[in-house]
């Protein structure tokens, strides 16, 4: 199957059996948004939404953190992986946002790494979910499905294989097959044990029919 083929395949599966897809990350605007995405690395949305219901209260905007030290901020944020790390990266964040972009979360993907705790993935998922721009985070998830089912070949880096993806899916739909892709691998496409059996790409999977073979 050639590759504008798998993909329209791909998509047309994807746009029928899950025509809403939006990330499980609770927010009401890019601020709350961008504290939990940097939250939500090698953490579950599901402690985050726990962590940030408390963390949004006390600090509701990024004026209003900035002005707190990590140490305040780690008594939030304890229950999640890495969080002294976090806590740096958070009021650092806020301060950049307060003395540089009057409080804002900026909407380009430079200007988005500058800030503190921000790498491009986590740019991507801002621009993707708060911008609706057509960005194509690449998490673990979104790596490995897109290798098995083809719409990838040989990825070497995150950033390859968003480039690879972006090619072929049209602009108007990333922000939406940044989750499609994303769902499918945390309830389906699972790391160890992918719920083949669920799916219904295996006839295009090139995982699955490696797999197929060794039985």
């Amino acid at each position: 199957m050639k590759k504008a083929a798998r993909y329209e395949r791909v998509i047309a599966y994807f746009e029928k059996h899950m025509p809403v897809a939006e990330t499980e990350l609770t927010y009401t605007d890019p601020y709350e948004l961008i504290i939990a995405v940097i939250l939500s690395a090698q953490c579950t949305d599901k402690r985050v939404n726990i962590i940030t219901q408390d963390f949004f209260k006390k600090f509701p905007d990024a004026e209003v953190l900035a002005k707190h030290e990590p140490s305040e901020v780690f008594e939030y944020i304890r229950s999640c992986s890495y969080p002294n790390n976090k806590a740096r990266h958070l009021v650092g964040m806020a301060r950049m946002l307060t003395a540089d972009f009057d409080g804002q979360v900026p909407d380009t993907l430079e200007e988005l790494q500058k800030l503190p705790g921000v790498g491009r993935k986590t740019a991507n998922v801002i621009l993707s979910v708060a911008f609706r721009k057509p960005a194509m985070a690449v998490d673990t998830h979104v790596f490995r499905v897109a290798e098995r089912i083809g719409l990838t070949s040989r990825a070497k880096s995150p950033l390859d294989a968003e480039l690879q993806l972006t090619r072929y899916i049209p602009e108007s739909l990333v922000h939406k097959a940044h989750h499609w892709l994303i769902l499918h691998g945390r309830y389906v496409c699972q790391a160890r044990k992918p719920r083949c059996r669920e799916c219904g790409l295996t006839d295009l999977c090139r995982y699955y029919h490696k797999i197929s073979k060794t039985k």
